[in-house]
C-alpha cells in the first residue's frame, strides 16, 4: 500500500499564502509530490464530466528554452523545474469520447443507462446550441482554468509555488509543441520553489464591492 503524502499547509493556509512566483530556485519537485499534485488537480469539476483539460508537461531544458521564446522571454519559464502548457480540447463532444466518459462513470459506479442516454443527447446539443458561451474556446478555457486553480492550490498545500502566465504567442506555442488545431492553449503554469522574496500580497476588494444581492448592482450585506 502506497504511503500517503502529507501536505505541509492546510487548505486555508494554502489559499492565503499562494502567490504568483516571479522567480524560482532550481530545486526539482519530488516525483511523488508532483504526481499527487496532478492527481488531485484533475479532480476539478467539469460539465458532464468531460474533463477537456490537457497538459503538456515541459521539464527538459531545451524545451523550456523553446517555450521561453514563445513567452516574451519570461524568466519563470526556464527557471521553474516544471512548466505546464495548459490546454482545452474542443473535440470532447465526439461520440467516441462521450462513450469513454460513460464507460468511466460506469466503472466508478456513477452511471446508469438512463443517464448515459441523457449524455449522448445533451452533450451534442450543448456544443451545437452554445447557450452559455459564445465560442468553444471560451468553454474550454473556462473548464481548463478550473483545473489550473485546483493545481495551484494543491501545489501550495505541498509547499510548491506556481505562476499562471498568459504572456505567450499562441500560434508559436502550438507549432513548437505540436498542439493540434482543435486544442486551445489557455495558459502556462510554471511550478517549483519560489526564490525569495515573494511578491507582496496586493490585497483584495471587500466582499461587498464584488458581490451583489439578488440582482447585479444591488447592495449586498452578509
Amino acid at each position: 500500500m502506497a504511503q500517503e503524502i502529507k501536505t505541509s499547509l492546510s487548505l486555508k493556509e494554502a489559499i492565503e499564502q499562494r502567490r504568483a512566483a516571479r522567480s524560482f530556485r532550481p530545486d526539482p519537485i519530488p516525483t511523488e509530490i508532483f504526481q499527487e499534485i496532478l492527481r488531485l488537480g484533475v479532480r476539478s469539476p467539469s460539465g458532464f464530466n468531460l474533463q477537456p483539460w490537457r497538459f503538456v508537461v515541459v521539464r527538459e531544458s531545451a524545451n523550456k528554452e523553446r517555450l521561453r521564446e514563445c513567452a516574451f522571454d519570461q524568466r519563470q519559464v526556464t527557471e521553474a523545474p516544471v512548466v505546464l502548457i495548459c490546454c482545452g480540447d474542443r473535440q470532447v463532444n465526439r461520440s467516441d469520447y462521450i462513450e469513454s466518459v460513460i464507460e468511466l462513470g460506469t466503472k466508478a459506479g456513477a452511471m446508469n443507462d438512463s443517464y448515459a442516454d441523457y449524455l449522448r443527447s445533451a452533450i451534442p446539443q450543448l456544443f451545437d446550441n452554445q447557450p452559455c458561451f459564445e465560442s468553444l474556446e471560451a468553454w474550454t478555457n473556462r473548464h481548463t482554468m478550473l483545473a489550473v486553480a485546483h493545481l495551484m492550490i494543491v501545489a501550495k498545500s505541498f509547499g510548491v509555488d506556481s505562476c499562471p502566465m498568459e504572456g505567450f504567442v499562441t500560434a508559436q506555442v502550438k507549432e513548437a509543441f505540436n498542439i493540434p488545431e482543435e486544442v486551445d492553449v489557455c495558459c502556462l503554469l510554471a511550478m517549483g520553489y519560489a526564490a525569495e522574496p515573494f511578491k507582496a500580497y496586493g490585497g483584495r476588494f471587500d466582499i461587498e464591492q464584488v458581490c451583489y444581492g439578488e440582482s447585479f448592482g444591488n447592495s449586498f450585506q452578509l
